[in-house]
């Protein structure tokens, strides 16, 4: 053949080009079974699938169930602005009460110290739950095993100062690569 490769030696040289069908598949080795390498390929690129469809559909449920939060925060918020707003009136309404049987500044004053020793309460139970915040010290503590883990020189064997886990054998350390001197 010369010069054109891509060209049977009988076709006229101004012949179409008909792309070829492969009579075996590629993905196939010699014995007719996928390659190691193909199988590879493919469940990699199954699992970066079904990860990106996964991630799709928690968007896709979070974007839903977060304007339906946000609908019913606004509505509560609204609704405890207008109860407080309300409660301001509720007060008011004591006070002229109380007015009918005591002089005007004495029940005002009585309705004050109601709201005074109700937000004194209500801060020192505020107070008093704070204080009993403690630290998150399972979390700290999964963390640091974590970071153990994941280290250069990762878990310890067993016995030696690292976490292992009883019924797991620890896995043998691979070795070093040496240079080799060429």
């Amino acid at each position: 053949m010369s010069g054109n490769q891509d060209t049977w030696p009988s076709e006229p040289k101004n012949a179409p080009q008909v792309p070829s069908i492969p009579m075996s598949d590629a993905n196939l080795g010699r014995d007719g079974q996928p390659t190691i390498g193909n199988l590879v390929k493919d469940a990699t690129a199954s699992a970066s699938t079904l990860v990106r469809a996964e991630v799709q559909l928690a968007k896709t449920e979070i974007i839903g169930e977060a304007k339906k939060a946000g609908a019913g925060s606004g509505l509560m918020i609204v609704s405890a602005v207008l109860l407080l707003y309300a409660s301001l009136f509720f007060f008011v309404f004591l006070g002229f009460l109380l007015d009918l049987w005591l002089p005007t500044w004495a029940a005002f004053l009585i309705v004050f110290g109601i709201l005074l020793f109700t937000a004194l309460a209500g801060i020192l139970v505020g107070y008093k739950l704070f204080r009993k915040l403690r630290a998150p010290e399972k979390t700290i503590e999964s963390v640091k095993e974590t970071k153990a883990a994941l280290t250069p020189g990762g878990p310890a064997q067993p016995g030696a100062g690292g976490y292992a886990h009883p019924q797991i054998p620890a896995h043998p350390q691979i070795p070093p690569a040496r240079r080799t001197r060429s």
